[in-house]
This record gives C-alpha cells, structure tokens and sequence, in this order.
C-alpha cells in the first residue's frame, strides 16, 4: 500500500536540500537516508533520500542528483510516497496510519453517529479530523486525547466526547437549556473548542 508520507517545501540553501512538510509520525524510517520514494507527479521520481537533518525545527532532505537551488526548487509541492505494508501499525499503541483512520464511523459516548472521517488533515499544532455529517456537512474534530476518547478499528468506529459548540446540534441543545434556565435576562456563553490541548500517520 502506498502512503503519502511527506510534500516537498521551498528549496533551502545553495546545495539542493529542500524543507518538508512531514505526514508521517514515523520520519526517522520512512524519511531516512537511502529511502527510495516514489512521487506525485510521477515524473519526478523516484527519488532517494541522500541527507537529511532537522534545522530550525523543521526536517531538511537531500536527494540524490539534486545539487542544486534550481533543481530543489523544481521537487516544490511534490508528495513523497513510500510503500507500506498494510498490515503494520505504529509502535505506539495511541497512533494510527491515516488509512486506518479513513471511514471510520465518529459516534458519541451515547452512540448518537455524528459522521463519517472522510480526510485527516495534519496542522502543525494538531491533527484534525474532517468529518462528513448525514446532511452533506462537515466538522472538524481535533485529534487530541480529550475528545476522541476511542479508536475501534474492530468495530470501524472512532467514539468522541465533544465540548458543547463543536458540534452544532449539541451547541442548539446547550443554547436550549441555557433558555430554559435563564430568568429573561440574555446570557452570552463563550465555547472555544480551540482550547483543546494538542495531541499523528504516518
């Protein structure tokens, strides 16, 4: 099975090493010197992975044949793909593949079904996942501890225990009863579902 496990960034220096945006939680084997990756678009790979090291926080490659800024620059915005069995997980017991992850059923504690994963996207300070609601919606539910309280990958169901306003219905519910209990004044309720503490492929 292939998997996209990094894209090529901006070109770095004079000698032909590039950033990357890294997609996978295990860079030190499938970004390691010697890896031969293949590419989207095709044509510009493979390529082998000459160096690597991390400068300012983020991981530097080299490839093979690639001498120089011109030649860096012109991998930009290339998916680098490596070939994974489709059987092997992360060591990591709490860590999953995003093939995993992909159309898994996202239920609440209750088993109330909230969606379908359909894309995880990966942010620097967090992965998300994108969910498709019944109606054709989306939200998007960070992948932290706090809230994804479960993954199955038995029963092909991810369980969550979202704060009121990342879910709208549960934000109406909330807003209901916010109503019922007010004595005529207007109450304005902050639910920054941003607060949550980040928590990866692969």
């Amino acid at each position: 099975m292939q998997l996209v496990v990094a894209r090529v960034g901006r070109a770095h220096g004079i000698k032909g090493e590039v950033t990357v945006e890294v997609r996978t939680d295990e860079p030190e084997l499938r970004l390691a010197p010697g890896a031969v990756l293949a590419t989207d678009p095709a044509s510009a790979g493979p390529l082998t992975i000459e160096t690597g090291r991390v400068h300012s926080g983020r991981l530097l490659l080299r490839f093979e044949g690639v001498r120089d800024r011109n030649g860096a620059e012109a991998l930009r915005n290339t998916l680098l793909i490596a070939e994974v069995d489709p059987d092997h997980k992360p060591e990591d017991p709490d860590e999953y593949y995003d093939h995993q992850l992909m159309d898994l059923d996202v239920v609440l504690e209750d088993g109330t079904e909230v969606g379908r994963i359909t894309e995880i996207s990966h942010l620097p300070s967090q992965d998300l996942f994108v969910v498709e609601r019944a109606d054709g919606t989306e939200v998007l539910i960070p992948f932290v501890e706090e809230i994804v309280v479960e993954i199955d990958l038995e029963k092909q169901r991810a369980v969550i225990d979202p704060p009121p306003g990342l879910i709208d219905d549960r934000a109406e519910i909330a807003s209901s009863r916010d109503d019922e209990n007010s004595s005529g004044d207007d109450e304005n309720t902050s639910r920054d579902a941003e607060n949550a503490s980040a928590g990866d492929e692969a």
